[in-house]
Formats: structure tokens, sequence, C-alpha cells
């Protein structure tokens, strides 16, 4: 198999230039011109990030995304999908608010923010998986679905459960629903706190499977031998009484998640960007960041995801340690950064996974972009 084409420049600036200007040249060299966007709906998912969190990126970046893909006549909008977890983007009105306080707004990037599974998370639409083994049908926001084309613009970090997380992370746990997310995450069973359940019985009515019951002290409780998985009771509680259980193993979750972006990318035109910059040992989800583990080291760009996270990892493996974060303070020494910060994660599964079922290709050429 011949290898992919994975476009990278550094963060050196000269006088006169900048880094958003290098973006734009790196994407166009990439061959991002090659897309018909012409009358185009462009969905550019994107992490808008926890408030509190500062290591997401910056809504500059999207900005030149948005403009090129304006300037080819097409229509692009920001996206992203509702957490499952109690936090700032659980819906879409906190999520809203959550991307307008981090400075995604139409006036910065020139586009809409489009939340894809709708107001409680439940907008999911059931996408196919081609060569899926974990997931046949994978629930994918609607509003991703919709569109013509798919553009990741994606902040390459650490993960506490994948390892790291880049465009395969963005692409298929970033598009699921709350019900997609719950079964990336698990076997598709949530289960109810029994201290903020109030009794209101809301999720009893919206229950196809008759799963749910009210016990003698008026709490929701879930029969997971009835339970299909569905998600809708997580996503109508207004509580936040009712969550994700974060069953089964890491590897197991990077493969479903590797299989949510084939779903996401098949059939339509797909391109894909990475920057490696405050490169926090957590996810963007988190309510803040810790210190960076690694140096930054530039942007990376191509049409296959899979080989732009390769190249990302190597990269970011024979980058420096930087003494003061919490990489340094790690005894592991497994050659793979992430894996030293999360001992009990193997991010080479999103990779290898990926690759079996046809996501994309692990062998890279690499062509620096001045």
């Amino acid at each position: 198999m011949a290898k992919s084409a994975v476009y990278w420049t550094d963060m050196r600036c000269k006088n006169g230039d900048s880094l958003l200007a290098k973006l734009e040249r790196l994407i166009k060299k990439a061959g991002i011109g090659g897309i018909d966007f012409k009358n185009k709906y462009v969905a550019i998912k994107i992490h808008f990030g926890e408030p509190g969190n500062l290591a997401f990126l910056r809504p500059n970046w999207a900005r030149v995304v948005v403009d090129y893909v304006k300037s080819e006549g097409g229509m692009p909008f920001l996206t992203d999908c509702n957490t499952l977890y109690v936090g700032r983007r659980n819906q879409a009105l906190n999520h809203m608010d959550a991307a307008f306080e981090n400075g995604y707004s139409p006036f910065a990037t020139g586009c809409h923010n489009i939340i894809a599974d709708g107001l409680k998370g439940t907008d999911g639409v059931d996408v196919p998986v081609t060569n899926g083994v974990y997931c046949k049908v994978a629930n994918i926001g609607r509003a991703i679905m919709d569109a013509d084309i798919v553009i990741s613009l994606n902040h390459f970090k650490g993960h506490e459960l994948a390892s790291f997380g880049g465009a395969i992370k963005n692409l298929g746990m970033g598009s699921g629903s709350r019900a997609g997310k719950m079964i990336m995450h698990n076997e598709g069973k949530p289960e109810v706190r029994e201290e903020r359940c109030t009794g209101c019985k809301t999720c009893t009515h919206y229950c196809a499977q008759g799963a749910i019951s009210m016990s003698a002290q008026k709490k929701a409780h879930i029969d997971q031998t009835k339970c299909a998985g569905c998600g809708r009771c997580l996503g109508v509680c207004n509580q936040n009484a009712i969550e994700n259980n974060s069953g089964g193993s890491a590897d197991v979750l990077n493969y479903k998640m590797a299989e949510y972006a084939k779903a996401v990318v098949d059939g339509r035109p797909n391109f894909h960007i990475n920057v490696i910059n405050q490169v926090s040992p957590y996810c963007d989800c988190h309510g803040e960041n810790d210190a960076a583990i690694i140096p930054d080291i530039g942007i990376f760009a191509g049409f296959d995801p899979v080989a732009l996270d390769k190249a990302c990892l190597d990269a970011a493996n024979a980058a420096p340690v930087i003494k003061t974060s919490v990489l340094s303070e790690r005894e592991e020494k497994h050659r793979d950064h992430f894996r030293d910060v999360h001992p009990t994660t193997n991010g080479i599964t999103q990779i290898t996974h990926s690759e079996k079922i046809g996501l994309g290709n692990s062998a890279y050429e690499l062509t620096f972009v001045k």
C-alpha cells in the first residue's frame, strides 16, 4: 500500500509572517483545493473547550479554515456534539454559552456554531459502519451527517482513556450523539445517581423498553436486562441524575471510536488538521488544563486521518519532556509519552484498528511546508 501524504509546518514565524498565514499555506499545499466546496454544507468538527480549560484551540485557527471554505463558495459551520458527563457542554444551550465564552462566536470565526445532536443530545442518526467489528451502526449527531463535506480541526493532546486525542478521537467520539458516546464508553447501560434523582418520572415516559421504574424511595431505577442503551433517558434528565457507567477497556473504547470515525467520513469528501501545541496531558473536556508535557511542535494536515494521527504521535514521542510537567514525574518508560502519563491506556490501538477497518493508512510520507 502506498504511503499517505501528510504535510506539516513548525511554529516558527519570521517577522511579517504568522501561524495563521502558515496554516493557510499548509492546507493549500496539502491539497484542500481539490475538494469542490461550491454550494456545499461543510461541517468543521472542532472541540469548543470546557470553560476553565485554556489549552483548547483558539478560534483564530478556525477562522482561517472558515474563510478558505467561504472563498471557495462553501457554507461552513463549526460543530460538536453534547457530552455525557455533567459539565458546561452536556446540552445545547450550555454548550453554546461555553463556546461563546471561549471565543467561538460568529463574529470571531465568520460562521455559526451548530450543536450536531440537538438540544438534549438526542438528535442522532444511525449510520452503518462498513467493516465494523464492535459497532455495526454508529449514532452520529444529525447535523454532522447532513453536511456534504467534513473537515476536522483537532488539538492534539493526551487523554485519560484514549491515551491521546487527535483526528480519530475528534471525529469518532466527538461526532457521537450522547447515546453514541455512551455506547463507545461502555455497553450502553446508563445508571442512576440516586442522590440527584428527584423522582419526577420524566425518564420513565421516554423509555421505550420499560426499563425504568421508581423505587419505594421515589428514585428511578434502570433494569440493565431490559435497557437497550439508547441514551434517551440520559438526554431528558434535567437533574443530571443519569450517567454513563464508564465500563469496558480502554482498548475497546479506541476500537469503537475508530469505527465511529469511519462512519462519519465514509462516502463524502473529508480533510483533517492537527495542531500540536499546548499538549496537555488530559482532554480539553476538563475544566482545567495541566502544564504542557512537551514543547509546541507544529501544524499537520492531510486527507488520511490515520496517517495524520500516526505522524503526530511519532512527532510528539520524539519531542523532549518538559521538566515541569506531570510527564517528568512518571517512572514508566514505554517510549510513548501519552502512555507514560496514562499507563492503563495504549493509544496505538486507535491506529491499528483504524487501519484494519479501512479508515486510513498508518504509513505516511511527511512533507515540510515553509
